[in-house]
């Protein structure tokens, strides 16, 4: 088993910028992809980005690309989001998860995911 924490949400301006973290326990997640995903009101869960087990490789959704980074720390057991010139679109809440697939590839589908966080709210104001 493994618990996600997310943080690092908030309110920020249009334009602005945002770093979440992924903390983890009961698992060192050294070996397995993560990914962050976000749901807005009304909307379904979303794909934002994801890497693979040793930071090498990143996938992002287009609606984020060049404007979000991922990266991880596996020593700390940590993953970040790094959301830059964030747009007003950009609010929802935002869920890191995992699959624990040893050495699996990043996935845009949340059903390949099984542990999920709690959330960590993201509002960006005009």
């Amino acid at each position: 088993q493994v618990q996600l924490v997310e943080s690092g949400g908030g309110l920020v301006q249009a334009g602005g910028s945002l770093r979440l973290s992924c903390s983890a326990s009961g698992r060192t997640l050294n070996l397995y992809p993560m990914a962050w995903f976000r749901q807005a009101p009304g909307k379904e869960r979303e794909f934002v980005g994801g890497i693979s087990w040793n930071g090498g490789r990143t996938d992002y959704a287009d609606s984020v690309k060049d404007r979000f980074t991922i990266s991880r720390d596996n020593a700390k057991n940590l993953v970040y989001l790094q959301m830059n010139s964030l747009k007003l679109e950009d609010t929802a809440v935002y869920y890191c998860a995992t699959n624990l697939r040893v050495l699996g590839a990043v996935s845009s589908s949340w059903s390949d995911y099984d542990y999920w966080g709690q959330g960590t709210q993201v509002t960006v104001s005009s």
